[in-house]
């Protein structure tokens, strides 16, 4: 499970990474940079889309060519043919400090995301949410957090995997496939001791959680009991999200930034920001749901 480079494209906070099946494409963000990118493997073709502001999430819709967007300050729909932007809503508009970060759909199509304070002190001022199919937005019933981050659900849809990245715990709740309804919040798995802190997860067809563990130049695969099944080591320290690609959805694409790090630290870490790819024995992704509204 060696990682491999796919584009070396020296993002600042590189994130966000999905696969598209139907184009046979990896996309992600570079949240600071406000610009989206996509990756064709087999043709080698890298593209990229300026944003208005940063965008820190998204997710495919029924049309290959409009995408929904988490922005840092709300969500809008956007073509990526004309670049046309229709805007849907502002999130958390009352508080100037917080914006959008991880966001991803559940198996019935509906976006849940979460939101990030930005200030210093990184009180747990930020929350969950769900865009659903008429585009209305609700706040889940979890408590608040700093900066969300894992967002994933088991196959079945049952369960939602979420975490307060400074919290350094990966946290799971039951999750209502028919209303959307969450509750029984609790410990999935705790990271204290372990190095890193966890950022972006994906859910693997046998119900295995992945982890980008930021600061730990690693990737891990929890079992649905929360122990550690096995660990990709990662040549730079700060991987950010991780999703299944490929024809077979047997790769693991991992995006990586180099937000924080002195000059000193950079050069070190030269690949940090880079996108990566690492092929998986025994082990299978599901195509991403896409957003039904």
């Amino acid at each position: 499970m060696k990682a491999q480079l796919v584009v070396d494209g020296r993002h600042e906070l590189g994130e966000g990474v999905l696969w598209c099946e139907r184009t046979q494409s990896v996309f992600w963000t570079d949240i600071h940079a406000s610009r989206l990118w996509s990756h064709h493997p087999q043709s080698g073709a890298t593209r990229s889309w300026g944003m208005p502001e940063r965008l820190c999430c998204y997710a495919f819709t029924g049309d290959d060519e409009q995408l929904l967007l988490g922005l840092e300050s709300r969500l809008a729909f956007f073509n990526l043919a004309t670049g046309a932007i229709a805007p849907i809503c502002d999130i958390e508009a009352d508080l100037p400090g917080t914006r959008l970060n991880d966001g991803r759909c559940d198996r019935q199509g509906r976006f849940v995301f979460g939101t990030l304070n930005e200030d210093a002190a990184r009180e747990p001022i930020a929350s969950f949410y769900r865009l659903n199919t008429d585009l209305s937005v609700e706040r889940l019933a979890l408590p608040g957090i700093a900066i969300s981050n894992s967002i994933c659900f088991s196959p079945d849809g049952s369960l939602m995997y979420h975490c307060d990245t400074l919290d350094k715990r990966i946290m799971c709740a039951d999750y209502d496939v028919l209303s959307g309804a969450v509750s029984n919040p609790r410990v999935f798995a705790d990271l204290a001791q372990q190095p890193g802190s966890p950022d972006g997860s994906t859910v693997d067809a046998d119900g295995h959680v992945w982890n980008a563990q930021w600061g730990g130049a690693r990737v891990v695969r929890f079992a649905p009991d929360g122990s550690i099944d096995r660990v990709v080591e990662m040549p730079t320290s700060q991987p950010s999200c991780v999703a299944f690609g490929g024809e077979d959805f047997s790769t693991l694409y991992v995006t990586s930034a180099h937000e924080g790090m002195s000059s000193e630290q950079r050069a070190q870490d030269a690949l940090a920001g880079a996108l990566f790819s690492v092929r998986l024995e025994g082990v299978r992704g599901l195509a991403e749901a896409r957003f039904g509204g």
